[in-house]
């Protein structure tokens, strides 16, 4: 079926974003997964192109537009080149929303323009080595001292971790106050105390700096608390929804692009002197992925709709997030089983989206958290 959710402006964006990525990223990203993190200087270049910050206000650099569409389409355009280092997406659909909603507007001229230009590199750090989806048991605290907040504690699977200028920390700033006990805090490179640990080693997304965070009496001046103090966790909450979408728009995309392949791999690949597509098991196996692949694009579409119009619920955002990634990883799977031996080998793009796929389930809420979401909007 044909789509009507993109407009000839967002294929024009698509259609410069493609090239972009087949002469800064594609040649470059191999050499990045060894390295274990993206060159510096590729933010840089996107930057150049307005490809970061696009929905920052112009005042301060950036594109002034707030339409999801715009990020569904790098989200899906970094997934087809399997260009998983790049943290594009975390800083404008993670991080970007804190910084235009939750920011005075000295916060605002202190830091926007560097986010947009590339120069600042983002991340937002809630995971601890004991608290993954149960933020209520973050442990890092932060006491006020005079004009500074000291901050203390660690994070961990941070992405971006390893590049990043400024560093969203959540942080325990009430210990008596349950839900209302935490706030947002800005840290930047180069704060007395604040220490990174390990480039962590991971299954899939070897490009992308996913790291140990260690903060150590790090004070933090009071002019670097974002929002308002002690609503940190219902900051979160208004802003996961999007993130969600986003980890949603790149499954899909994923998903249809190695099917894609999957389909022209059974056309060429002959077994028993006839292409594989030709059984009729391969058939039902692309027909069934097709269909489901086909459904999802639909449920995606309507949901940035909603998004762009103001709709989109944090259930909804949940379903979106825990389906679509559960269809990626068993999409993938699948596709590497009908590659056969091939499909074992990281010089097919499927097997390298085999790896990446993994963690699509688990990170920006476990499958089992977002069910639980849903469930609970039922009264169950």
């Amino acid at each position: 079926m044909q789509s009507a959710l993109y407009e000839a402006e967002h294929e024009s964006f698509r259609a410069m974003l493609r090239d972009f990525l087949a002469k800064e990223v594609v040649p470059h990203h191999a050499a990045w997964e060894e390295a274990g993190v993206v060159d510096r200087s590729v933010w840089l270049k996107a930057g150049e192109q307005g490809l970061l910050g696009m929905d920052v206000p112009e005042e301060y650099g950036g594109g002034g537009v707030t339409d999801f569409r715009y990020n569904a389409i790098l989200s899906a355009e970094i997934s087809r080149v399997g260009a998983s280092g790049l943290g594009f997406t975390l800083q404008n659909d993670v991080v970007a929303p804190y910084l235009i909603s939750l920011t005075t507007e000295e916060q605002k001229r202190r830091w926007l323009p560097g986010v947009v230009s590339g120069a600042s590199i983002t991340a937002i750090a809630m995971t601890e080595p004991g608290a993954g989806s149960d933020l209520q048991g973050l442990r890092t605290t932060a006491r006020r001292d005079g004009d500074e907040w000291v901050l203390n504690g660690s994070k961990t699977f941070i992405t971006n971790g390893i590049n990043a200028d400024l560093v969203i920390v959540v942080a325990r700033t009430d210990p008596e106050a349950g839900a209302r006990g935490f706030s947002l805090l800005v840290v930047e490179r180069g704060m007395p105390g604040f220490e990174r640990g390990r480039n962590l080693d991971k299954v899939g997304l070897k490009a992308q700096d996913t790291a140990e965070l260690f903060f150590e009496d790090v004070r933090v001046p009071a002019a670097n608390l974002l929002g308002t103090e002690g609503h940190g966790f219902f900051h979160l909450m208004e802003n996961l929804p999007q993130e969600r979408l986003s980890i949603a728009a790149g499954a899909v995309a994923s998903a249809r692009i190695v099917l894609d392949l999957t389909v022209q791999y059974c056309k060429d690949r002959t077994a028993f002197g006839k292409p594989i597509g030709s059984f009729q098991n391969t058939r039902f196996e692309l027909a069934e992925m097709h269909t489901e692949v086909s459904i999802a694009e639909t449920y995606l579409e309507k949901a940035i709709g909603e998004h762009n119009a103001g709709r989109f619920t944090v259930e909804d955002a949940a379903m979106a997030k825990w389906w679509t990634t559960e269809l990626q990883k068993r999409v993938v799977d699948r596709c590497l089983q009908l590659h056969g031996g091939y499909g074992y080998m990281l010089e097919y793009p499927v097997a390298k989206a085999f790896l990446d796929s993994r963690i699509q389930t688990i990170y920006g809420g476990t499958t089992e958290i977002m069910k639980e979401i849903v469930g609970r909007s039922l009264g169950v």
